[in-house]
């Protein structure tokens, strides 16, 4: 596809005016992931509950919270009862996510991050809590 191509459905896609386009435009980073990472479209980003003591909303060991590469929830590849305060603290770790497909750092998608809900568990006052393992799926 053509870089004028890919521009133009980008710009119907987001709904952006010409001086929007402009803009965004005006960013290397942002020209960068959107010309430059065509796999990013096919990626998903996985966060994989790997240890779940006490967790109110019931998620165990190998739920999966599916999301597009942009971060939104895929839900009918998720639970169907999602902890908000699970998902918070995912979303922090797409832009580390964008900027490895950006460099091209993690070719093979082998990093992940491990985060933590941000319930503090029984011990520390809380109900529970959820440990999980945030990294990108590869396009299949």
């Amino acid at each position: 596809m053509k870089a004028e191509e890919i521009w133009n459905r980008f710009q119907k896609h987001m709904g952006y005016t010409d001086e929007e386009m402009r803009i965004f435009r005006s960013d290397p980073m942002r020209v960068k992931m959107v010309t430059e990472t065509p796999e990013f479209v096919k990626c998903r980003v996985i966060a994989e509950v790997i240890e779940s003591p006490g967790c109110h909303a019931r998620h165990k060991v190998g739920d999966r919270f599916v999301m597009t590469a942009g971060g939104q929830l895929i839900t009918e590849e998720s639970p169907k009862r999602m902890c908000m305060f699970a998902l918070g603290p995912v979303s922090h770790q797409l832009p580390a996510i964008y900027e490895r497909l950006i460099s091209k750092s993690d070719p093979e998608f082998k990093n992940y991050t491990i985060v933590q809900c941000t319930d503090v568990g029984l011990a520390k006052g809380g109900w529970g809590k959820i440990l999980m393992k945030v990294y990108v799926e590869k396009p299949q």
